[in-house]
């Protein structure tokens, strides 16, 4: 796999971009492959569009939504402690950067040596290294687009001296992974860091099933409107015909399965087209968009444990909504 570079001054800091986006992330092909299933899903990493992103920062916001605040607030108050644990002289590699708001209070007290966020968004990528080039112009940035549901091999970065390298996934993203499939995303972690690095991670906790539902089913609609912008986005970008009215928004937690499911349902027998193609719904068929799996503690360290990694401290809430965990590769 080839990285290409490139390198501009943003604002007094220099960041350096890098692409390593291969043809298997094309939104078109998933679309057509995961309508085509007898149970019908999209990846949800495709919610994150322009209007996708926009949406996810105001459901952060939503008073049934705990995991961002809840989370924000167990930084704030070990961030100290969570820096000690990691060390001087790190590579900071954040998956799934965003607007790297909660990243900004770790390079606050860590100030790595180098910062690496990755993102499948460039635009997104952009933007945020923009800002943080203005907020750091100490800091060395080279940022990555890359589609990290898929393996990871980043490119190397020399001149800079790194004592370790360290992996920060906040957000309990990881929740969008299967048990099987995080252990698998666990392990390409594991590689990155190498023995003795670091991962940082957010990780929603299992709880009572009316606080999930209400999270991803809020009272004002923002998530509901979050999850059909996705036939909006297949409809722009790909010449689709989804009449987005004759769907809705469903969510719930499963908790045999320990984790939520979300789906678009069909509310009437139909069809639609997307890129020339035909695809039949029947009144009540769903599009799968997206599951979060919740974890308690040891579970998750359990699971951590499988690839390598061995706990060293969890932080959690006093409601116990949520949890950070920082865990050394062995």
């Amino acid at each position: 796999m080839t990285a290409r570079p490139s390198a501009r001054r943003e604002g007094v800091g220099i960041v350096r971009f890098y692409s390593i986006l291969t043809r298997q992330t094309s939104f078109q092909d998933d679309v057509l492959r995961g309508l085509a299933l007898p149970q019908k899903a999209i990846p949800p990493k495709y919610f994150y569009d322009e209007r996708g992103s926009q949406l996810f920062e105001r459901i952060c916001e939503l008073p049934e939504y705990y995991p961002t605040r809840t989370e924000m607030a167990l930084m704030e108050r070990h961030v100290d402690e969570m820096v000690g644990l990691l060390g001087p002289d790190t590579q900071l590699v954040e998956f799934g950067s965003g607007a790297s708001v909660k990243t900004r209070l770790l390079v606050d007290r860590l100030e790595p040596s180098l910062y690496v966020p990755i993102d499948i968004s460039e635009t997104a990528l952009r933007d945020a290294c923009k800002a943080l080039a203005l907020m750091y112009p100490w800091l060395n940035i080279s940022a990555v687009t890359a589609d990290f549901t898929q393996p990871v091999r980043l490119p190397e970065f020399v001149g800079i001296p790194v004592h370790r390298k360290v992996v920060y996934f906040p957000g309990s993203t990881i929740g969008n992974f299967t048990p099987d499939e995080a252990l698998e995303f666990l392990k390409g972690v594991r590689d990155i860091v190498g023995p003795g690095g670091m991962l940082l991670i957010g990780v929603d906790l299992k709880k009572d099933k009316r606080v999930l539902d209400a999270a991803y089913d809020d009272a004002q609609g923002v998530t509901a409107e979050f999850n059909l912008n996705l036939l909006h986005r297949i409809n722009r970008e790909l010449g689709g015909d989804f009449q987005v009215k004759r769907f809705r928004h469903k969510a719930f937690y499963d908790e045999h399965k320990g984790w939520i499911e979300m789906h678009l349902e069909s509310l009437y027998s139909q069809f639609a087209h997307v890129a020339g193609q035909r695809f039949e719904f029947r009144a009540g068929e769903t599009i799968h968009t997206e599951i979060s799996c919740k974890y308690g503690v040891e579970e998750f360290q359990q699971l951590a444990l499988r690839a390598r990694f061995h706990a060293e401290k969890a932080w959690t809430d006093p409601a116990n909504l949520f949890a950070v965990h920082a865990m050394i590769a062995v």
